[in-house]
């Protein structure tokens, strides 16, 4: 029987979620698994992957195969990197405690290296939503002030009218008082 790591997929439409299990290499993708040994969400960033490390090593030095998937995660979580000092260890061409430094130093490096990547992350969206701001006050401040433009454009317009009709009231004043003269001379006759 062949056994293989690999994943298999749940979650619902365009959210897929993976399990990472042991199982059959007949067995189908989603079907019968002999044991769960961790899980895998592509659609956070950086992906997120939780794998019981010394369940999936120790499955490794049983002879289980790893898909080309798994064996990616399996070695960006250092799984690997444990197999091969372990087999070193087995060998005798290292100490136990030599593979534990090993493994330790590698560990803090890669640490600092995804603690760093989510704070790069981090910084980008921050910036991101700062420019938006800035653009969004200054796209608000622009508006204001074709607001005062109209407003202004309105009121000149507005005194134009109303020095306009001042002029032509008085005219028309006159002509009003001349309308009267012209009725009362219509009453004397």
């Amino acid at each position: 029987m062949a056994v293989k790591i690999r994943l298999a997929r749940r979650g619902r439409k365009r959210q897929a979620i993976y399990d990472v299990v042991v199982a059959d290499g007949r067995a189908p993708r989603d079907g019968r698994f002999i044991e769960k040994i961790g899980s895998y969400n592509p659609n956070t960033d950086p992906a997120s992957i939780n794998i019981n490390n010394d369940r999936a090593l120790q499955w490794l030095l049983n002879g289980a195969q790893p898909t080309d998937t798994v064996k990616a995660m399996l070695s960006y979580r250092g799984v690997l990197l444990k197999k091969h000092l372990q087999i070193g260890v087995l060998k005798g061409a290292i100490s136990q405690e030599e593979a534990d430094k090993k493994f330790e130093a590698w560990l803090e490096q890669k640490e600092a290296t995804i603690s760093g990547k989510v704070d790069k992350i981090t910084k980008a969206k921050e910036e991101a939503k700062k420019k938006a701001l800035e653009a969004e006050a200054a796209k608000n401040l622009a508006r204001q002030e074709e607001f005062k433009k109209k407003e202004e454009e309105a009121k000149a317009a507005a005194a134009a009218e109303d020095a306009a009709n001042e002029e032509e009231a008085p005219a028309e004043g006159e002509e009003s008082s001349e309308a009267p003269e012209s009725g009362e001379e219509e009453n004397k006759d």
